[in-house]
């Protein structure tokens, strides 16, 4: 009782605010661009709860996506003295011990932390992120709000079942609990540079400072640059606008389809381009994961719809079982068509790969299409990155530059050599495994035999230990056959 009567106190605030908004006196804007200014005005929680929800542009249409797509969280810093005194208890020193130089004043703030300039001891220029103080009880309490409006939405409003209101909040749940500890983004921007530092060039993340990292508390390295909206300033520094976008379709590309890992907040306020003209990445809160079957699909969808291969297009969402196999596939792809042809038929400059496959979401309830989370995360990002791309140069698609890759990346992995690649990877798998089988069934063997656990006839015991051996000739036999025929296949293939 106690909870519903708070959470409804609470709720009249929100309702009030949001009258406010959507008052007809209020400025002429769009419903989603009110629910934006309504949210900022609520609060961290709010906002990173609107962030979340732009990308289900199949619950709440493309448009609204769109404007809440735009959710700035630049919030009012905390005090100095506060980041300080959190720095200090989370790391076990004093400011001064730790750096010889701390920023008076924030550089950033956001809703849920605020960045320092500092430097080190050693004299490197760093930037000191650092958690707001009582975040976490903050969050804690508009969670609780938010699974009590959902349960009473999937409970008792008919017709928001199909909305999976509490699936939706459970997920915004996950996503914030790794952006509350610091050391998870810590880890997302480590991974994401030892992925580039292999491949790539003129992409790069800024280095963590692991000694000066905590829960509450991460440090990595100043990047000194222009931000990648400021296009006047990156030409007038002599920086080749269309060589740097080059560089972000090339890396967006392989973050997405090379190691399906990726930035999914690439908004211009997180990317920086340095004096060598290379892209720096900042904020690793949000970040996306493709396994190797969606990245596989994912890509052979883009190239269908690229080359206007409508039935391909169609053919591959029934492969991923998005569309239930009972559906039209001739229906599937004269909607495929309906939706790509508006996008597709308009200028090289103007397509949207992005609003494709928002398009594509929208038709989902008509053929029964299950929701793919980690797709929808992509094609926000993609969403924002054309948005950047068309900062840089309205005239040039950045997609256009990726599609030799994407293209020539799906047929290196979707035909014959992908299979043979995917069975490879099944049997190595089975292979690396196999010890800690083998280790199971060795435990599992000595419980039985041990006097104070089940009680067996010893000549099933001794039939237990010569099945046991039986399996694990079988194994080693089968792993071992596995990995010569693909040795095999690979070798023939490479030399065709």
């Amino acid at each position: 009782m106690l909870r519903s009567l708070r959470n409804a106190r609470r709720l009249l605030g929100i309702a009030l605010i949001l009258t406010w908004e959507y008052a007809p006196l209020r400025a002429r804007r769009r419903p989603g661009q009110k629910l934006a200014r309504a949210l900022e005005r609520l609060g961290p929680a709010f906002i990173k709860f609107g962030q979340a929800l732009s990308t289900r542009s199949d619950l709440i249409g493309e448009q609204m996506a769109e404007d809440l797509g735009d959710l700035r969280d630049n919030l009012p810093p905390f005090p100095t003295a506060i980041a300080r005194a959190t720095v200090e208890a989370e790391l076990g020193a004093p400011v001064e011990a730790l750096f010889t130089e701390f920023s008076a004043t924030p550089v950033a703030a956001a809703s849920i932390a605020q960045v320092h300039r500092a430097v080190t001891k050693d004299g490197r220029a760093v930037a000191v992120k650092i958690l707001r103080p009582r975040i976490e009880q903050a969050f804690a309490r508009d969670l609780d709000l938010f699974f009590w409006i959902a349960d009473i939405m999937e409970r008792r409003l008919q017709g928001f079942h199909r909305l999976k209101p509490l699936e939706v909040v459970r997920t915004f749940k996950e996503s914030v609990f790794f952006e509350l500890d610091l050391r998870f983004e810590a880890a997302a921007a480590n991974e994401l540079a030892e992925n580039i530092k292999r491949h790539d060039t003129g992409f790069r993340v800024p280095a963590v400072d692991w000694q000066l990292t905590s829960r509450r508390v991460l440090v990595t390295e100043w990047i000194d640059g222009l931000r990648m909206n400021d296009v006047d300033a990156i030409k007038a520094s002599g920086l080749n606008v269309d060589a740097i976008l080059a560089k972000a379709a090339r890396s967006l590309f392989s973050q997405v389809f090379r190691d399906g890992f990726f930035h999914a907040d690439l908004h211009p306020g997180n990317l920086f381009v340095d004096k060598n003209g290379d892209i720096v990445a900042v904020d690793f809160g949000i970040m996306g994961r493709l396994d190797w079957n969606s990245r596989l699909y994912i890509a052979e969808i883009l190239r269908g719809f690229l080359n206007e291969d409508y039935r391909h297009v169609a053919e591959v969402h029934f492969t991923a079982g998005y569309v239930p196999p009972d559906k039209s596939i001739e229906s599937f792809t004269q909607a495929c068509m309906a939706v790509a042809r508006p996008i597709t038929d308009k200028p090289q400059n103007e397509i949207s790969v992005a609003r494709l496959l928002g398009q594509m979401f929208a038709i989902a309830a008509e053929f029964e299409m299950e929701t793919q989370p980690q797709l929808l995360l992509l094609q926000k990002t993609m969403m924002v990155t054309e948005g950047v791309g068309r900062m840089l140069n309205p005239h040039l698609n950045m997609w256009e530059l990726a599609r030799p890759l994407i293209e020539d990346w799906a047929s290196a992995h979707f035909g014959p050599m992908g299979k043979l690649k995917e069975t490879a990877a099944q049997g190595a798998d089975a292979v690396r495994k196999l010890p800690l089988m083998l280790r199971y069934m060795e435990n599992a063997l000595k419980s039985l035999g041990d006097p104070e656990g089940v009680k067996l006839h010893s000549l099933t015991i001794a039939e237990i230990h010569a099945r046991r051996r039986f399996l694990t000739r079988q194994w080693l036999t089968l792993g071992w056959t596995a990995l010569a025929v693909i040795t095999l296949l690979a070798l023939t293939a490479l030399l065709r």
